[in-house]
């Protein structure tokens, strides 16, 4: 800045010395402020212009794998049990659940019959009740499709020929009582030598006698279900043979039966058959004791069973020999008439597959069938499409490779604490 010497000699003329060394230093330090100024601003523009492209910098998150078994990628700095669909459990959860790992490996699966059949009664536990005696009906306390117990009573029948019988029961009682009361006179007797040794014999083969009628009278009324003690000589009641259920009922109140009439049908369905039909050229391939699977064909149902008998005889128009397995039926899901489809493990023919898992490591979630593989921090459910199966191994077309882990014992545990966490997270 510059001050012309002429305006000094005018402001010299009217002002001291001293005043002007102010007004000097005045405009030096107005000066020195607005350089300042000017720095500072190119200073806080260069950092703001640095902070905007460091904060953009931050906000792209960076990604690596989580780990090499799940395949999956997590954000830098993140927790690997917090992977979508990850089951999380602890080792020792793991340890008490009692579920190990094996490497899914190369196989020789036994070949499979596939086979068609129908659930039938058990003949063996199926019961056609009939009255063996002739008599009307005068009550029917069972329904049809009631459960049952052994020495239930099913019906009351008015029976002539009951009467009859426990009428000649009750005769033979009473000459029992007379012939027990002449025989011990007769031995008091001859004890006492008043009567000869030959009236005591003859009075104890008529006490003989009587006790072979008793006798005879109640097995008849045991043979055909009635009790020899009732309220009225007619009356019959008719009972279950065994627990079971009412699976036919073939009488009313008031009706005429007769005492070969089929009258109910019990049927214990806590066990049934799976009934087959083996084509001849597959018959060397059955046998009794062999494990089979049976499938629903009307709904998601399996089980396991064995092969219980195989028929010595080839139908003449079907050529193929029947054959059934056993299954049991707690909870009476296998109801007879149901169509099923029953695979059997060959003898003989074995078929290598390349990768098989644990038959009981596959599992159904949804829509979908999965294995559970190890991640850090718990499992994963692996979708994967099976093939075939003997029932112990099963073969894995795509999803899962050779040599990875999986869970083979404890799948359903897995399973299970899959769908409480589906469950938890809806709510």
């Amino acid at each position: 800045m510059s001050i012309k010497p002429n305006l000094i000699e005018r402001l010299h003329d009217r002002v001291g010395k001293k005043q002007l060394i102010a007004i000097a230093v005045v405009l030096l330090m107005g000066g020195i402020s607005a350089f300042a100024v000017v720095k500072m601003g190119s200073k806080t523009s260069s950092k703001g212009q640095h902070g905007h492209d460091e904060a953009a910098t931050h906000a792209t998150p960076t990604f690596k794998p989580a780990t090499e078994t799940t395949g999956h990628e997590r954000q830098e700095g993140g927790d690997p049990t917090q992977l979508e669909g990850v089951i999380q459990m602890s080792v020792a959860s793991v340890k008490a659940a009692g579920i190990t790992v094996e490497p899914a490996r190369a196989a020789a699966l036994r070949v499979m019959l596939q086979l068609s059949g129908e659930i039938k009664f058990n003949e063996d536990r199926t019961a056609h009740v009939v009255p063996r005696v002739t008599g009307v009906v005068e009550a029917v306390p069972a329904s049809l499709g009631q459960q049952v117990y052994k020495g239930q009573v099913l019906a009351v029948l008015s029976s002539p020929s009951i009467s009859q019988q426990r009428a000649d029961l009750q005769l033979a009682q009473q000459r029992l009582v007379l012939a027990q009361t002449t025989y011990e006179r007769e031995k008091q007797l001859w004890q006492e030598r008043i009567s000869p040794q030959q009236d005591v014999q003859q009075a104890e083969q008529a006490l003989r006698e009587a006790e072979i009628s008793v006798n005879n009278g109640r097995q008849k009324l045991l043979a055909i279900g009635a009790s020899a003690e009732a309220t009225a000589l007619n009356r019959f009641e008719l009972r279950a043979p065994f627990d079971g259920v009412i699976v036919e009922k073939h009488m009313a109140l008031g009706e005429q039966v007769r005492d070969d009439t089929n009258v109910f049908t019990i049927s214990d369905l806590r066990s049934v058959w799976a009934q087959i039909s083996v084509p001849a050229r597959e018959m060397a391939q059955v046998r009794i004791g062999q494990m089979a699977t049976v499938r629903s064909t009307a709904f998601e149902q399996s089980a396991r069973g064995t092969v219980a008998f195989v028929g010595p005889l080839i139908g003449a128009q079907t050529r193929s020999a029947d054959a059934r397995i056993t299954l049991n039926n707690p909870n009476a899901a296998w109801r007879p008439g149901l169509f099923v489809d029953v695979e059997l493990a060959s003898v003989d023919a074995l078929a290598e597959a390349a990768v098989t898992v644990g038959a009981d490591a596959v599992q159904t979630m949804g829509n979908k069938t999965v294995v559970f593989t190890p991640v850090d921090g718990g499992f994963l459910p692996q979708p994967v499409k099976v093939g075939r199966s003997d029932g112990q191994r099963t073969e894995i077309v795509s999803g899962l490779k050779a040599g990875t882990l999986y869970a083979a014992t404890g799948s359903f545990v897995l399973k299970s604490e899959a769908g409480k966490a589906s469950a938890s997270h809806g709510h």
